[in-house]
C-alpha cells in the first residue's frame, strides 16, 4: 500500500490556527472601520514578510498587526508582539510604502488583539501607535 508524504497529510492544529487568524483579521477589520479607518489592503506579503492589515485613517497610513488566540493559556494575544516583531512591522510598512509609490503625511504600527474563546463572547484590543 503506498503511503501519503506527510507533507500532503493534513495537519489539524495548523489549519485551525489559520482559521481562527482569519477570524481574527476579520473581527480586527470590522472594529477598525467602524473607527473611521478604511482598508487598503490585507495580507500583503513580500520575501521580508506579511502586513496582516494597511489601512488608512485620515491621513495616517496604518500598519497593523493582527494577534488572535482562542485563551489566554499562553499569554493575551497581544503578549505575542515583542521589540523585534514590531522593528519588522516599520521596515515591512516602508516596503509597503515604496512597493505602492505612496507618500502618506504620517505613518504609524497599531496592534489588534482579538481573545476569541469558542462559544464565548469576543474582545478585542486595539493599541494605536506603538513605541
Amino acid at each position: 500500500m503506498a503511503r501519503t508524504p506527510a507533507s500532503l497529510v493534513p495537519d489539524p492544529i495548523a489549519e485551525h490556527n489559520r482559521r481562527l487568524g482569519r477570524r481574527g483579521e476579520a473581527l480586527a477589520a470590522r472594529h477598525l472601520t467602524g473607527l473611521g479607518m478604511e482598508v487598503l489592503d490585507h495580507n500583503w506579503r513580500c520575501e521580508a514578510g506579511e502586513i496582516d492589515l494597511v489601512l488608512r485613517d485620515g491621513r495616517v497610513l496604518v500598519i497593523c498587526e493582527v494577534k488572535t488566540r482562542s485563551s489566554t493559556d499562553y499569554g493575551a494575544p497581544l503578549e505575542g508582539v515583542d521589540r523585534r516583531k514590531a522593528d519588522r512591522l516599520r521596515r515591512l510598512g516602508a516596503r509597503w510604502l515604496r512597493a505602492h509609490d505612496s507618500h502618506p503625511e504620517d505613518i504609524r504600527v497599531d496592534l489588534v488583539g482579538v481573545l476569541a474563546p469558542p462559544g464565548g463572547p469576543v474582545e478585542i484590543e486595539h493599541v494605536a501607535g506603538i513605541g
